[in-house]
């Protein structure tokens, strides 16, 4: 990028000049001739003062060059010009320029996102409240050294962020240097999410696998032994290792998907799907299961589309999960409604709400709080006599984070159960 220096304006003719100064020049005259009638002043020493004042009046002086005062003002704080506030908006991750005041001098759209609160001109401590920024934030100022914090930033989601702080020695309008305080901010939560899904599985995976596990040890060696020779057995065995494997394998399928989920729940959906489509799609995908626990699947959804920023492979994922849980624990009821609505969330936005009631035995009230937790289950007999996981509550309040939802869940003893899944109403830009 060529920066072009400021040209002065071109020299006014001599004519002009001339014409400009006049009236100085008579005046001048004028008076050195009545300092000479007096005999103040001899001829001679007048006509080299007239001459003199004739000069200074016809050369071009500019002594207010606009061009030269922009460079004068540029001068006062050279942080504060357009290239550096170029490299700023240039960086690829969140950037703040302070002064050693710790006022913002500069940020880039990515920081403004991160943090909303940060103005130009305004200390950063006001804006990033947390302990960690605010401390080494203070020790890079005291001591114009690089210093690292790391911290977890709540809203909207957990996100882990390290904070880098590094002195910038800049230029001053006088000759001299100062420091500046360049801060980036870098998202360590794919790291983190990657590390956790692998103690989470390692841990997770070992707890739940060890039973089906042991049971396919036990009758793998009953059948190589005692019941090598009798076929009911075998036939019995072999029905209930084909259960434990598929348990097994339903179980891995949702520990990955509830991990996959948790790696990006930070990352939030922008393709516009349309939820109708997917809830039919889903009922009428289990409708062998409705016919087999005999559960009538009511369908109250509106013609219209109905858009909301989402990805459509986890929200068949959720449907399912809501839906097959009603069908599998609610079957006593005889009946599963899916419905949507819309409403008003608790911040005064918009909302889309799938509801999915059943009418069985409900959820007592203190395990509705609980729900949601990995492997939780009200009762474990059941929920593995039926082929749950413990995890599809999981999965679909991770599925809903990521998506900026909320899941609520209502229940009365003996009266059935209801799950909504909210999402926040799309905003569709119609052209004009």
């Amino acid at each position: 990028m060529a920066i072009d220096a400021p040209s002065s304006p071109p020299a006014q003719p001599w004519s002009d000049r001339l014409r400009h100064s006049t009236i100085i020049l008579i005046a001048a005259a004028l008076a050195l001739s009545v300092v000479v009638s007096l005999g103040e002043l001899s001829a001679l020493h007048a006509a080299i003062v007239f001459l003199c004042i004739a000069v200074a009046a016809l050369i071009p002086w500019r002594l207010h060059d606009p061009a030269a005062s922009r460079d004068d003002v540029r001068r006062i704080n050279p942080v504060e010009s357009a290239a550096v506030a170029a490299v700023v908006a240039g960086m690829p991750d969140p950037a703040v320029l302070l002064d050693r005041a710790g006022r913002v001098i500069h940020l880039n759209a990515a920081a403004a996102q991160l943090a909303p609160a940060l103005r130009r001109n305004e200390l950063a401590q006001f804006a990033l409240r947390s302990p960690e920024i605010i401390t080494a934030l203070r020790e890079a100022i005291a001591t114009t050294e690089p210093r690292r914090a790391t911290y977890l930033d709540h809203v909207p989601v957990d996100r882990w962020m390290e904070l880098m702080i590094t002195p910038v020695p800049v230029p001053t309008s006088f000759g001299g240097a100062d420091k500046c305080m360049l801060m980036t901010f870098h998202d360590q939560t794919p790291l983190r999410r990657v590390e956790e899904m692998r103690a989470d599985f390692v841990a997770n995976a070992s707890h739940e696998l060890r039973t089906p596990l042991a049971a396919l040890s036990g009758f793998i060696d009953t059948l190589q032994g005692q019941a090598k020779d009798d076929p009911k057995a075998r036939e019995r065995f072999l029905g209930i290792m084909h259960n434990q494997a598929t348990r097994m394998a339903r179980l891995i399928d949702d520990l990955l998907s509830l991990s996959r989920v948790e790696l990006s729940a930070h990352v939030r959906p922008d393709t516009l799907v349309d939820l109708i489509p997917i809830i039919r799609q889903v009922a009428d995908g289990l409708e062998p299961l409705a016919r087999e626990r005999q559960v009538e699947v009511e369908i109250d959804l509106p013609e219209p589309p109905v858009m909301i920023a989402g990805d459509r492979e986890e929200l068949l994922r959720l449907f399912e999960n809501l839906i097959e849980n009603a069908l599998k624990y609610g079957a006593s009821g005889g009946r599963v409604i899916v419905s949507l609505t819309s409403g008003v969330a608790t911040d005064g936005t918009q909302e889309i709400r799938v509801l999915v009631r059943d009418f069985g035995p409900g959820i007592a009230p203190e395990h509705l709080p609980r729900l949601t937790e990995r492997f939780y289950r009200v009762d474990v007999g059941d929920s593995r006599s039926q082929g749950g996981t413990g995890l599809g509550l999981s999965l679909v309040k991770h599925i809903l984070n990521r998506h900026r939802g909320r899941l609520l869940i209502e229940s009365v003893p003996r009266q059935g159960a209801t799950f909504t899944a909210c999402f926040p109403q799309a905003k569709i830009s119609v052209p004009a």
